[in-house]
């Protein structure tokens, strides 16, 4: 049976893909006015900053998707602008981004509202990537597992056409960043009063980092730089320079409190 990755109402063609990123984004921005009306900040920060963070992080994540096949694009340049396929750490980049140049904007603590903004943002991940099972994408090597995902071979990537059944990475990702959100949620009510500032966002990217660097290995035909995929090589740089962070940050306020 077909999948179909769309639907119609009446002459509006409808993407499933662009309804989970979009119900992503919605909970995000849900869970951001939850936090930030619990740590008692204004709410209208919430929808502000939404305007130059959400455009900033699609706009990342486009251009991380295109530099990634970049092998494709460079002989497709039209399917740059308005082509499907997004990638999570240019959206993170580009919202970031966004974050800091509004806070500097409006003189808030860039540190606090990446917080405030973290949890929800890697549920909207657990969420967004379900629009990868109806775009047939983000699947790993053939495997016979009962929970194998069925590819169309139309969809298959080259020399695994005579494959049927693949890894649904998707489904693992999604798995990941939604136990994510829930150790993020735990431990933000549980000890945020002990937390300092940006330590919230720090957990957020040193998980999310395990997740890719494990879930990378499984993927076919991925972006590599020396020989090892390039979110591999992010990964390892992200936790590497996050737990230097910690470190250091910790030692500090040990210091200044002797």
């Amino acid at each position: 049976m077909l999948l179909s990755s769309s639907f119609n109402i009446g002459p509006i063609t409808i993407q499933f893909y662009g309804i989970f990123i979009s119900l992503g984004i919605l909970f995000a921005l849900l869970y951001a006015f939850y936090e930030a009306h619990r740590r008692g900040e204004n709410l209208d920060h919430v929808v502000n900053m939404a305007l130059v963070v959400i455009p900033l992080g699609i706009i990342g994540a486009r251009l991380y998707h295109v530099i990634d096949y970049w092998s494709y694009y460079s002989q497709n340049l039209i399917e740059i602008i308005g082509g499907r396929g997004l990638g999570i750490y240019g959206a993170i980049i580009g919202g970031a981004i966004g974050v800091l140049l509004y806070c500097a904007w409006k003189k808030l603590s860039p540190l606090r509202w990446m917080d405030i903004i973290a949890p929800g943002l890697i549920l909207a991940q657990a969420i967004g990537r379900w629009g990868n099972f109806f775009n047939q994408e983000l699947y790993g090597y053939p495997t016979d597992l009962p929970w194998g995902i069925y590819i169309e071979p139309g969809n298959r990537i080259p020399g695994f056409e005579t494959y049927t059944h693949f890894h649904p990475l998707f489904l693992y990702e999604s798995l990941w960043n939604l136990l994510g959100f829930a150790i993020l949620f735990f431990v933000n009510r549980k000890y945020g009063k002990k937390l300092l500032d940006g330590e919230v966002t720090i957990a957020y990217f040193m998980y999310y980092s395990v997740g890719r660097f494990i879930l990378e290995g499984m993927k076919i035909d991925v972006w590599t730089i020396a020989g090892f995929p390039t979110a591999r090589w992010i990964s390892i740089i992200t936790f590497i320079v996050c737990l230097g962070i910690i470190i250091y940050r910790r030692r500090k306020l040990r210091t200044i409190a002797q």
